[in-house]
């Protein structure tokens, strides 16, 4: 799969280069992080709880509110993981059964800690097991530089999104700032494996937390995520940034 776009600075395929130090080719990729993170599942919220200082559960609440998700919604968690996201959607919304989660990681959904009603399923962005304009609001969080395809997966999203609907994805990109990025990169590639490989159970959780930043320096630049966006069908696109490096991009579905 190229790293091109298919139209020139509208559509992404994959999000990154193939990072050839952790898989030899495109093909790999989807194999070997699944399987990192099958791995590394038991240990991911302690590490989460460690590199964001306990931060993350009220960012996450007030990014979803500033996104507009609001009580009696229905939410699509997309790479729903241990349900960080989920966890924060279901309090806004009232009612955990009208959350939904979906991951490909078997591991990572059975730890996961999300109140009892939300729904946890087992599947890909690319092919989402929903029936047309299912959801009102869909999440993201920190899954888009594990997709195989950004261009198939926005298609998929805009499929179960209703009219007038709002994607909300949340990532962390890389400062422009050159010191600030060389912060990052050092606290995310060194500090953080370094204390994974203090604290946790599976001995392949630091390389995930390297990976997890090889991810971030590689991706596809936050112009280019909003013109895929945009191209395959979304409308009123835009990008919210906090302290400089954690994106909101907001997308929603034209009502017609």
């Amino acid at each position: 799969m190229s790293h091109q776009a298919n139209q020139p600075d509208q559509l992404v395929q994959a999000p990154h280069v193939p990072l050839t130090n952790y898989y030899a080719d495109e093909g790999q990729r989807r194999g070997w992080v699944q399987d990192i993170f099958n791995s590394t599942a038991v240990d991911y919220d302690r590490i989460e709880r460690l590199v964001g200082l306990g931060s993350g559960i009220w960012y996450r609440g007030a990014a979803l509110q500033r996104a507009g998700l609001q009580p009696g919604m229905r939410v699509l968690d997309i790479g729903v993981g241990t349900g960080l996201v989920a966890c924060q959607a279901a309090a806004i919304v009232g009612r955990p059964a009208l959350v939904t989660g979906i991951d490909p990681s078997p591991g990572m959904l059975e730890h996961a800690g999300v109140p009892e009603g939300v729904q946890l399923v087992r599947g890909v962005v690319e092919r989402l097991p929903f029936a047309d304009a299912s959801f009102a609001f869909l999440t993201m969080g920190y899954a888009l530089r594990h997709i195989a395809d950004l261009s198939l997966a926005f298609v998929e999203c805009l499929r179960v999104l209703r009219p007038g609907g709002c994607y909300c994805i949340l990532e962390i990109t890389c400062p422009q700032n050159k010191l600030h990025a060389w912060m990052l990169k050092a606290y995310m590639r060194g500090v953080v494996p370094w204390i994974a490989g203090l604290t946790a159970r599976s001995p392949r959780t630091p390389a995930l937390w390297r990976y997890y930043w090889d991810t971030i320096a590689a991706c596809v630049p936050p112009t280019q995520v909003m013109r895929t966006l945009e191209a395959t069908g979304f409308c009123q696109v835009e990008r919210h940034v906090e302290l400089g490096m954690f994106s909101e991009y907001r997308a929603h579905k034209p009502v017609a």
